[in-house]
C-alpha cells in the first residue's frame, strides 16, 4: 500500500477536483493525505456565521466534513492567504500564498512529504488548471517540494479538455443551451482549461464514487461553486466527474485508461 498526498490550492478544491481519486485510494486500503494551501478566506461569506465565526473557521469545519465523506486520513494546512483571482487586490497581500517565496513553500510541503512519508505527491498542472494564482503557486511548490523530500512520484491533476471540447460541440449540436460555457475560451490568465489530451498520461475511472464526490461537495455548502455543480443535471454531472486525468511527468506519451496506483505502479 502507499501513502499519496494530494495538493490543493483552497479547502473545496479536493472536493471537485480529485475526491474520486482519494476516495478510490482509500478504498484500496492507501493512506490517503489532504494539504490544504490556503485558508479559502476570500471563499464567499455565508450568511448564517455564528457569533465569532469566521469564513477561515468555515471553512475548515467543511473541508473536515468533506474528507471524513472522502476517506481522508489526514488534512494538513500550510496556512497562507487566499491569493483571489488574476487582477484582485488580495494578490498584493503580504501574506497571500502567490506571494509567498516558493522554495520556503516548498520547504514546508516537503517537511510534510517526509514525516507521511509520501510514496506519490499530486499537484496541479503548469497553469493550475484554469489559471488562478493559487493553483498556479500550487505546482510551482508542489513540484519542488518533491523534489526536495525526494518522493518517488509526482502526478499532476489536470482536466480533459479535449473531452470537454467534444462535449461541448456535441451539446451545441444538438441544440442544448450551453449558455456561455465553452472550455476552449481563455481562463483566469488567457489559457484555456485544463490539458489537451495529447499531454495527458492517466484517465481514471471514478465513476463508481460519484456519490462521494457529491457528499463532498454538498459539505462546502457555503461555497456558490460547490452548489452550482451539484445543481448540475444527474447527468451531466456523471459526464463531468466520473473521470480525474493526470500528468506524470517523465511518463512515455500517451494517456492510459487505468489507475495511476494499480499494482504494476506501486511498490
Amino acid at each position: 500500500m502507499a501513502t499519496v498526498v494530494f495538493v490543493h490550492a483552497h479547502p473545496d478544491d479536493e472536493a471537485s477536483q480529485t475526491s474520486g481519486s482519494m476516495a478510490r485510494a482509500a478504498s484500496e486500503g492507501h493512506r490517503v493525505v489532504l494539504v490544504v494551501a490556503t485558508n479559502g478566506d476570500h471563499g464567499d461569506v455565508p450568511d448564517d456565521l455564528a457569533d465569532g465565526e469566521t469564513v477561515v473557521h468555515r471553512r475548515r469545519a467543511e473541508a473536515a466534513a468533506s474528507n471524513a465523506v472522502i476517506g481522508t486520513h489526514h488534512v494538513a494546512w500550510l496556512d497562507y492567504a487566499d491569493s483571489g483571482m488574476t487582477g484582485w487586490a488580495q494578490n498584493d497581500h503580504e501574506l497571500s500564498f502567490t506571494r509567498a517565496d516558493t522554495e520556503e513553500a516548498a520547504q514546508k510541503l516537503a517537511a510534510i512529504l517526509r514525516e507521511e512519508g509520501a510514496d506519490v505527491v499530486v499537484g496541479y498542472d503548469w497553469h493550475g488548471g484554469y489559471g488562478h494564482p493559487d493553483h498556479v503557486k500550487v505546482h510551482a511548490v508542489t513540484k519542488r517540494a518533491a523534489e526536495i523530500a525526494g518522493t518517488r512520484r509526482y502526478l499532476e491533476s489536470s482536466m480533459n479538455r479535449s473531452a470537454m471540447i467534444r462535449s461541448h460541440q456535441a451539446a451545441v449540436a444538438a441544440g442544448l443551451d450551453v449558455g456561455d460555457w465553452d472550455p476552449s475560451a481563455p481562463m483566469d490568465d488567457g489559457n484555456p482549461l485544463g490539458s489537451p489530451e495529447e499531454e495527458l498520461h492517466w484517465a481514471c475511472d471514478v465513476s463508481e464514487f460519484l456519490e462521494v464526490k457529491r457528499s463532498a461537495l454538498k459539505a462546502h455548502a457555503s461555497q456558490s461553486d460547490a452548489r452550482g455543480m451539484l445543481e448540475m443535471p444527474e447527468e451531466w454531472f456523471a459526464q463531468g466527474f466520473s473521470w480525474e486525468h493526470y500528468i506524470e511527468p517523465g511518463r512515455p506519451d500517451g494517456m492510459v485508461t487505468g489507475w495511476f496506483l494499480g499494482e504494476e505502479t506501486v511498490g
